[in-house]
């Protein structure tokens, strides 16, 4: 009897190989941890401290909340984070549900119009109308220092309209015949077959919309008021702009430039929510994006 030589690729690795893959992990693990571990140390330090080690804590020697309390007690940043939530939830919920809608229609054979729509989307994004149109188009509308103007220019977004059309079709036919056999009409399908078979390709498109509208800050710098800006902005203002608090104009007279320990607990702010959401939706993303890729 002749042994059946192990084809090269699935030969088990060698030490040294696995060794060298850990290191390699562990290395990228911590190009990751360190710098989150910096920033959030930072923001609970003191301010003697901070400047004591040159404006970054790696471990504080005496960790407090002053600075998320001294944020959260009413001022710019409370009402930019409600702002943010706010948008993030209505603007995710009306994408989500246009983005669907539209998708199902697309989806399905022998819809009138449905080829010219479907060309006439994929044109918008190959050939994106550009920052000057939708200014126009949001100030034709009236929609200036409106939320309306960060949720409705980006209401459905095309890659979420494609993925979310190929998962619809892979869903098999079978389960459309059988239900029109039940007597269900268009609506009673998508909303009792499609939906329900599609929340992996949901999840992921709803993150995607959610990440989007949570760090719209361009659009809020060129379409909303001092008065009316998300957490994103704020943000921009606080840590990359280096600008004064009182630049924003909705803070007391006579502040400075924010502390590090400030800039650094407006950030974990900013953060945290979206790194809690992820590791729920997570499991969705392999299964969501790669059938609604592979069936489009």
């Amino acid at each position: 009897m002749s042994t059946a030589v192990r084809p090269a690729w699935r030969e088990r690795p060698k030490p040294v190989t696995k060794a060298a893959k850990g290191l390699a992990v562990l290395v990228l693990l911590a190009l990751v941890l360190v710098p989150f571990l910096v920033i959030v140390s930072t923001s609970l330090a003191s301010n003697q401290e901070v400047v004591a080690n040159g404006g970054w804590v790696l471990w504080p020697t005496d960790p407090s909340l002053r600075a998320y309390r001294n944020i959260l007690s009413g001022g710019i940043v409370t009402h930019a984070l409600g702002v943010s939530v706010a948008i993030t939830v209505v603007g995710t919920f009306l994408s989500l549900a246009c983005t669907a809608c539209l998708a199902y229609a697309l989806s399905r054979p022998g819809v009138f119009g449905g080829k010219p729509v479907l060309l006439l989307v994929l044109f918008t994004f190959l050939f994106p109308p550009g920052m000057i149109p939708a200014f126009l188009l949001v100030k034709g509308l009236g929609l200036e220092n409106m939320y309306a103007a960060i949720v409705a220019p980006v209401l459905i977004n095309v890659f979420n309209l494609v993925v979310l059309r190929g998962f619809f079709q892979g869903i098999p036919e079978e389960l459309y015949e059988a239900a029109r056999l039940d007597g269900a009409g268009d609506w009673a399908t998508f909303w009792r077959i499609a939906l329900p078979l599609s929340k992996a390709a949901l999840a992921v498109v709803g993150l995607f919309y959610a990440v989007s509208y949570w760090n719209s800050w361009f659009n809020a710098s060129i379409y909303l008021e001092s008065d009316h800006w998300p957490l994103s902005q704020v943000l921009r203002m606080y840590v990359i702009g280096g600008a004064q608090i009182a630049d924003t104009g909705l803070s007391e007279a006579g502040m400075v430039s924010a502390p590090q320990t400030t800039q650094m607990a407006v950030l974990v702010i900013a953060t945290v929510p979206i790194l809690i959401v992820y590791p729920f939706l997570q499991k969705y993303f392999t299964k969501g994006v790669l059938t609604g890729a592979i069936k489009s």
